[in-house]
C-alpha cells in the first residue's frame, strides 16, 4: 500500500526548523550581455509542513525564480534556502541533483513527459533516478501512483494519446513517484483548458488534504484563492499574505 508520508533517512546534515521551507534574505541576481536583473530582493519566506500555498504576481515579478530557487533549479546570488533541514544553498551541483531527487516533486506547466516512454515508464524512469523504492516493488508502486491521479487504465498509453489534462496528473504522478516532502508546481494549469484545469486542481486539492506540501505559482486569482495561502511577488519582493480558509 502506497504510503505518501513515509521517507527515507535524509543524508544531509540536518538543520532544526519548525518550518518544512525556510528562506532568509534571498537575493537573486541574472548577469547577461543585456545587464543586470536582480529578480529576487531579500526574500524572507517560511512554508509549514502540509501547507498548500499559491503564489501570485505580474509575469516578471519573480515567482518562477523564487520556485526554482526552492528547487535548487537557480542558487541564490545571497541568503540561505533551507528546505527540510537541509541547506540547499550550500549543496554542490551533484549534491542538489541528488536531494531533488529525493526530496521535490517538480511539476511543469508544458508536462515533460518523455514522449516515447508509456505513462507508467515515465514514472518508473523517476523511480530509478530517485532510488526510494527497491526495483522489485517500483512497478507495483508506479501503478499506485496512477490510480491515486485516476490514470490507472491509461498505464500503457504513450503522451500523445492522452489529452493536456491527463498529461499533467501523469506529470504529478511522476513528481510524485519518489514520495517528495515537497511539491511545487510552476503554472501547472496554464496549459490546460477549464474542464482539466478544474480536474488537475482537484487532485491538488486531494494531496493537500492528505498531507502533501505543495508550493504553486499561478496567475489564476480564482485558483489561487483555492489553496490554504497566497503569497504575492511584486518586483522581486513578497508584497503581502492571505490566508484563506
Amino acid at each position: 500500500m502506497l504510503e505518501l508520508n513515509s521517507r527515507p533517512q535524509n543524508t544531509q546534515i540536518a538543520i532544526p526548523d519548525a518550518n518544512l521551507v525556510d528562506l532568509r534574505q534571498v537575493v537573486k541576481t541574472y548577469h547577461s550581455s543585456a545587464g543586470t536583473f536582480t529578480a529576487l530582493k531579500g526574500v524572507d519566506l517560511r512554508v509549514e509542513s502540509g501547507a498548500f500555498v499559491s503564489i501570485i504576481g505580474k509575469s516578471g515579478s519573480g515567482k518562477s525564480t523564487l520556485i526554482n530557487v526552492i528547487t535548487g533549479i537557480d542558487r541564490p546570488t545571497s541568503g540561505e534556502v533551507v528546505v527540510d533541514g537541509t541547506a540547499v544553498h550550500n549543496l554542490n551541483e551533484e549534491q542538489i541533483a541528488i536531494w531533488r531527487g529525493q526530496s521535490v516533486g517538480v511539476i511543469f506547466q508544458f508536462f515533460q513527459l518523455l514522449p516515447t516512454l508509456t505513462a507508467v515508464e515515465n514514472i518508473l524512469l523517476a523511480m530509478d533516478y530517485g532510488g526510494h523504492y527497491p526495483r522489485l516493488e517500483r512497478p507495483e508502486q508506479a501503478m499506485h501512483l496512477l490510480e491515486l491521479v485516476g490514470m490507472a487504465e491509461h498505464a500503457h498509453h504513450l503522451p500523445s494519446a492522452l489529452s493536456g489534462g491527463q498529461q499533467q496528473c501523469v506529470a504529478i504522478a511522476r513528481a510524485l513517484a519518489n514520495n517528495p516532502v515537497l511539491l511545487t508546481a510552476d503554472e501547472p494549469t496554464g496549459n490546460l483548458d477549464s474542464k482539466s484545469t478544474e480536474m488537475v486542481f482537484r487532485l491538488f486539492e486531494t494531496l493537500a488534504a492528505s498531507g502533501k506540501t505543495i508550493l504553486m505559482v499561478t496567475h489564476d486569482n480564482e485558483l489561487a484563492e483555492r489553496a490554504q495561502r497566497t503569497i504575492r511577488i511584486v518586483d522581486g519582493r513578497i508584497h503581502d499574505e492571505f490566508v484563506n480558509r
